[in-house]
């Protein structure tokens, strides 16, 4: 069937365009895209249908969290962070429920200071590493804010020593996307060809596709950013600020990257977490945060940088682990933070 005009399509919203032809579901759409993706194998169908389990196993517990226990009781530590209870829990989940697959040759973590090598053969076409940040944003749990998991597919280069296969630029990601926990559980998934949207429905138990091929509004006069430590930033990117507040732009900062960025793909505006004196190269990662969702924005039409001339995507990593500065968001927002900091 011919693909309907973009004015027709931004007349109709996605969400009512789905429905009216009978909702699908996230199992529903993995098939339809292991049809028509060729990157989208029964084994690269496999691992998104764990990341689905496990999204619904940590939605169930985040939910209970207060009941269950104390969400900021101490936990194990990790790489450069202190780690709470559900930090681990929702590690956990994801190691088992993903390491499970077959298609999984290598598996990395946030929390974790090495990766896991789980299998060098598979019975698959391919093999996959998969990158995740487990619970971003867990301090917003001791206030019932929006948290979240973010995880990035790169497809397994047999090439390379087990180690390296997974240094790969964000732009060689073949998947990437976030589950957003708050009001409602939100899966967002790019397969290299849009983005779509999936809502938890308790009723049923499953991701239900609420908008196909979202596309992040050109602009929005709002920026993210914890202008706490602004004294500390750049002045590219303070000028930018005096800038934004002088043309009246609004604040908006949950504290959690997955929920602030939610909001700017479905409303504009731009997020930054620039450089600072503390963290002169970024506090956010490459390849566990600002990777998978520079795919999804830029998927969604949006734009992702780490500084003036470099494109988060384009970053050939070092380690896994690596920290970056981040601007993100609706391309022409993201502009006006270039041309701020272009100017030295």
């Amino acid at each position: 069937m011919p693909s309907k005009p973009r004015s027709e399509e931004r007349s109709t919203p996605a969400a009512y365009r789905t429905y009216a032809e009978g909702p699908v579901t996230l199992q529903s759409h993995i098939l339809q895209q292991e049809a028509l993706e060729p990157a989208a194998d029964s084994s690269f169908s496999w691992i998104l249908s764990a990341l689905s389990i496990s999204a619904k196993i940590i939605a169930a517990r985040v939910r209970r969290a207060r009941l269950d226990d104390d969400p900021a009781g101490a936990g194990a530590h990790g790489p450069g962070d202190a780690h709470r209870k559900l930090d681990v829990m929702a590690n956990d989940v994801l190691m088992r429920t993903i390491g499970g697959r077959d298609g999984v040759a290598i598996i990395a973590s946030e929390e974790n200071a090495e990766p896991v090598l789980l299998r060098t053969s598979s019975r698959g076409e391919h093999q996959y590493c998969i990158l995740f940040d487990p619970l971003d944003g867990s301090s917003n749990l001791d206030v019932c804010g929006g948290v979240g998991t973010i995880f990035s597919i790169l497809e397994h280069d047999r090439a390379l020593r087990p180690e390296d296969s997974l240094l790969q630029p964000g732009a060689h990601q073949v998947a990437a996307g976030y589950v957003l926990y708050g009001s409602s559980t939100v899966f967002v998934l790019t397969i290299g060809s849009g983005v779509d949207m999936f809502v938890l429905d308790p009723s049923i138990g499953a991701f239900v596709r609420v908008a196909e091929k979202l596309r992040i509004p050109d602009t929005g006069k709002n920026y993210s950013v914890n202008e706490g430590h602004r004294r500390s930033f750049p002045t590219g990117f303070q000028r930018y600020l005096d800038w934004a507040q002088a043309h009246d732009y609004t604040g908006r900062y949950v504290g959690a990257m997955v929920a602030d960025m939610h909001r700017i793909l479905l409303k504009g505006g731009v997020f930054l977490y620039p450089p600072t004196a503390k963290s002169p190269q970024g506090k956010l990662r490459l390849m566990y945060e600002a990777n998978p969702i520079a795919m999804v924005i830029e998927q969604a039409g949006g734009a992702a940088f780490a500084g003036p001339d470099v494109p988060i995507l384009s970053i050939v990593p070092k380690d896994i682990h690596q920290r970056t500065p981040v601007i993100l968001g609706s391309a022409a927002e993201v502009e006006h933070v270039l041309r701020h900091l272009r100017r030295g």
